[in-house]
């Protein structure tokens, strides 16, 4: 099996730490419609972007990445499905021309990002551009577009988020602290991020239709009791963690 390798990873540093978007893309941003989401895993974010797919509003956005396809259960991954696959060399001039949302080295192994060109088919068919994208990339693209509609989706409470966590299969003790370690910094971040939304995903359909809403204007409702979710949350995974270190 091949591995990822990053040969021009200098030339990406270089490029990322003074990026700056092209004037078309700031000016395409300025008419975009766009919907991130992000949240713990088990949360269900990936679940309700293909419910909100089904509805043909919305357009899904797949991220390039210069890492090579995988295989997935003996099925070779698809370039255009989960991610677009290309060439270092590729991303990196399209960065220096600016063509990116954004974009992160990633385990110092390879670059990912979201090119302009998914956010341009995005209007050009007037669609909502949904995707959902990592804490940090979550929080360079509102800064960019402040305007974008940001959702962190919570689970109802800290049992049934283990509860869900678990149904997916037996992990090793490291991996579910992991998981929690990065839902620790979410919490935290729902709690600082004045300009984001909290959906809470108890009944599905319903944190699907609230997301909806939202995407469309609609007024972001009961936030005093989602914020104070999200603090039981962080106070409860943090004496979790603290009782497993």
């Amino acid at each position: 099996m091949e591995s990822n390798t990053l040969t021009l990873k200098d030339q990406f540093e270089s490029v990322l730490a003074n990026y700056n978007i092209s004037e078309d893309g700031q000016k395409l941003l300025l008419n975009l419609r766009m919907v991130l989401l992000n949240g713990p895993s088990a949360s269900g974010r990936n679940t309700i972007i293909d419910q909100l797919i089904k509805t043909g509003e919305y357009h899904k956005i797949v991220s390039d990445t210069t890492r090579l396809p995988r295989y997935n259960d003996g099925i070779k991954e698809v370039s255009g499905q989960s991610y677009w696959f290309r060439s270092e060399e590729e991303v990196l001039d399209d960065l220096r021309k600016g063509e990116f949302l954004e974009a992160e080295i990633i385990h110092n192994q390879q670059v990912s990002g979201i090119s302009l060109r998914e956010l341009k088919t995005a209007y050009e068919d007037n669609k909502i551009a949904i995707t959902d994208v990592e804490i940090g990339g979550f929080k360079n693209i509102i800064a960019y577009k402040p305007d974008t509609v940001g959702v962190i989706v919570l689970p109802p409470s800290f049992d049934a988020w283990m509860e869900r966590l678990n149904s997916r299969g037996k992990m090793p003790e490291t991996e579910v602290l992991n998981r929690l370690k990065t839902g620790q910094r979410i919490f935290k971040e729902a709690l600082g991020m004045g300009s984001i939304k909290i959906v809470v995903n108890d009944v599905f359909t319903q944190a699907v239709a609230e997301i909806d809403s939202l995407a469309h204007g609609g007024e972001y409702l009961e936030k005093d009791s989602k914020y104070k979710l999200a603090e039981t949350l962080l106070a409860q995974t943090t004496a979790f963690l603290n009782n497993h270190s």
